[in-house]
């Protein structure tokens, strides 16, 4: 090899080296990549509370820390732990912001979410924020879903929407969302709205008063590849973090406007706040319910 070919082999060798380090470093990034802005950030126009302002315990309270207004529960194989706001909402937007534990969570469900499964037993209606727990090397599972007059019985009629985050939950604290109002149910991550749910009939919309909870608890039969992987107690304790509650509702019985997320003050989602969602549903999206043939959607007409 002649000197001037040995020197140009080594200048391409160097070059090519150069394009595979900047490729490593780039990809991440790519891969990691997050929603269009939403424009428009209504966790801004709430103010936040701590958690003794508009919460009690409901259940494990020696699974339950309470330090300057910020929340931590968590599950042993004894007991998980509950929470329960302080009195009911008719409607309005509801919040927390919500710091997921790293490792093998499997079978464990960390929520937020509304209910009135206690005043209406066997008939309750629910809007529900849940973090299917995993194993390690995989993202963790949101679950959103609108129950509708169910039992949670087997005859419950799930309206399942699943998504994986952009970023990893278990790293910071993120700002969950629900808004809920006589015409629809919007669900948000970080002012992100990711689904939203209109009132086509009365049949499928929950309109009576609700509760707002959160809780961990061992979901093991399905929470987890429908089942396939089971909460493993050696990892326990199992821990959720809350903070920045947001309760800003109509009270049961009052009358009140509700909130609003579109910055118009209106219902509904602006052109860009519905540009972000539909980059979520299209990217980060991994189960629909409306989508799924093995569903008997005879139960579900609002698809």
């Amino acid at each position: 090899m002649s000197l001037h070919s040995f020197f140009l082999f080594k200048s391409l060798h160097f070059s090519l080296l150069i394009i595979i380090i900047m490729i490593g470093f780039t990809s991440p990034s790519i891969s990691a990549q997050g929603p269009p802005s939403p424009g428009y950030y209504p966790s801004s126009r709430f103010g936040s509370i701590g958690f003794d302002q508009g919460f009690r315990n409901l259940w494990g309270p020696q699974h339950q820390r309470l330090d300057q207004g910020s929340l931590t529960i968590w599950l042993d194989k004894s007991a998980g732990s509950g929470f329960k706001s302080l009195r009911p909402y008719q409607s309005g937007y509801f919040s927390a912001s919500i710091k997921l534990q790293p490792g093998y969570t499997a079978g464990v469900d960390t929520s937020f979410y509304l209910s009135n499964n206690e005043a209406h037993p066997g008939n309750h209606d629910e809007i529900d924020i849940e973090f299917l727990g995993t194993t390690p090397g995989k993202p963790y599972t949101l679950q959103t879903n609108v129950f509708v007059r169910g039992s949670g019985d087997g005859n419950v009629i799930g309206r399942e929407m699943k998504f994986h985050l952009w970023f990893d939950p278990t790293q910071n604290f993120h700002n969950y969302a629900i808004l809920w109002t006589p015409s629809e149910i919007i669900f948000l991550v970080d002012d992100v709205p990711i689904r939203r749910y209109p009132r086509k009939s009365d049949a499928t919309y929950p309109l009576r008063p609700m509760w707002v909870y959160g809780s961990i608890w061992d979901a093991s039969p399905w929470a987890t590849e429908n089942g396939k992987y089971k909460a493993d107690y050696q990892y326990a304790p199992f821990v959720g973090r809350y903070t920045n509650f947001r309760l800003s509702g109509c009270a049961s019985g009052g009358s009140c406007n509700p909130p609003s997320v579109s910055p118009s003050g209106a219902g509904g989602l602006s052109r860009q706040q519905n540009s972000a969602m539909a980059w979520v549903q299209r990217n980060r999206m991994v189960y629909d319910y409306c989508s799924d043939p093995k569903r008997d959607h005879t139960h579900t007409p609002e698809c």
